[in-house]
């Protein structure tokens, strides 16, 4: 590929995201792009009741991350400028089908496929997974107050979600490289020597697909 590297990482809530697009981007010089949470007014009122807020919480992160990706394209991408970002708008397909009502799924649907569809797409994606408890270990390690009421059984629904999503991707993506890391046996935040293994395996990558 001539392309400059678009990498997204991916995975549920409390795996890690963000801290790994951090160190990529700062072990190879990267942009990086970090997706709207804290802001997003409905969240706290959401993990209080989901069948309440959720439309409007889903709503509020598509919109939000469609004007991030439409100016990465415009200012990054399309300049050949290298981006790491710690999400994947398909994310948002994952979390709006398990809690958006159907006929309220239907109408977001619509607006998802209008948005996305000229939308740059990454050409390298790690993605991240752990187990129900490390997930929700680290959850509450970095105390985020409007995460302190979520429910663990929406949390593992979240973690199957992903995985099928992933396993649906690679099989309709080939051509996009996805490396799955575990992070039950990797803690790339408390270990260097865990990070230094995700930052090889990843620049193997890209030096194979010339990015």
């Amino acid at each position: 590929m001539s392309k400059a590297p678009f990498i997204t990482v991916e995975g549920p809530i409390g795996v890690g995201k963000t801290s790994l697009a951090k160190a990529i981007s700062e072990q190879f010089g990267y942009h990086l792009l970090k997706e709207i949470v804290d802001e997003n007014p409905f969240l706290g009122k959401f993990y209080e009741n989901i069948e309440e807020w959720s439309f409007q919480t889903e709503m509020f992160f598509l919109c939000n991350r469609y004007k991030q990706l439409e100016d990465i394209d415009r200012d990054f991408i399309k300049k050949q400028k290298p981006v790491v970002a710690d999400y994947h708008i398909l994310k948002n397909l994952i979390f709006a089908e398990r809690t958006l009502k159907e006929q309220q799924y239907k109408k977001y649907l619509k607006i998802y496929d209008i948005l996305t569809e000229d939308m740059p797409q990454p050409n390298v994606i790690i993605y991240l997974n752990a187990s129900l408890d490390t997930l929700l270990q680290r959850i509450e390690m970095r105390g985020r107050e409007f995460e302190k009421n979520i429910d663990p059984t929406y949390l593992k629904q979240l973690s199957t979600a992903y995985e099928q999503t992933m396993a649906l991707f690679e099989k309709s993506n080939p051509h996009i490289p996805v490396l799955r890391f575990n992070g039950d046996q990797l803690d790339f935040v408390q270990k260097k020597e865990d990070l230094n293994y995700i930052l090889m395996q990843l620049e193997n990558v890209l030096k194979r697909s010339q990015l």
